[in-house]
């Protein structure tokens, strides 16, 4: 497990709106899964050293790691640097060796009073992780991510 896969995306927003979603319970399970996926956060801790256990369940068979249509999260936040960074520590409980291990993500968040770039970084990715889809997830997740903080910015 050596692999780091990245991705990046601008959103027209302040970095306090996007710390905020990476950092809400409810804004996350709203972004961050794939199309075709539901998330339920069954605990969210937003402090260092605090984290969260989500259940990403799929529409269809075949897309989960922990049974054929889940996928269960255990992760840890390392660091939050307020609207700068979010590292958090993912493990997938899994049978299969190919996910064993800890993937590390990394929000980074940097830009203008108005611009925000978003870029996350996944080290020590899981070999049962396909490169080519990880990096298509990173980029959807980030582009659902500054969707829904424009839709919360357009709607306040």
């Amino acid at each position: 497990m050596s692999r780091t896969d990245t991705a990046s995306v601008l959103v027209h927003a302040p970095r306090s709106d996007v710390f905020r979603a990476l950092l809400d319970p409810d804004a996350r399970s709203a972004w961050l899964p794939p199309p075709g996926a539901h998330a339920t956060m069954e605990r969210f801790d937003a402090t260092d050293g605090g984290g969260y256990r989500m259940v990403l369940r799929f529409d269809e068979a075949g897309g989960g790691k922990s049974t054929d249509d889940t996928d269960v999260v255990e992760a840890e936040f390392a660091e939050i640097v307020t609207d700068r960074r979010v590292v958090e520590r993912i493990e997938f409980a899994s049978d299969d060796p190919r996910f064993a291990g800890t993937m590390t993500m990394t929000w980074a968040l940097s830009g203008t009073e108005d611009r925000t770039i978003i870029t996350v970084r996944a080290t020590d990715v899981p070999d049962g992780i396909d490169a080519g889809e990880h990096s298509r997830a990173l980029t959807t997740s980030l582009e659902q991510l500054a969707a829904h903080v424009r839709a919360a910015a357009d709607a306040s």
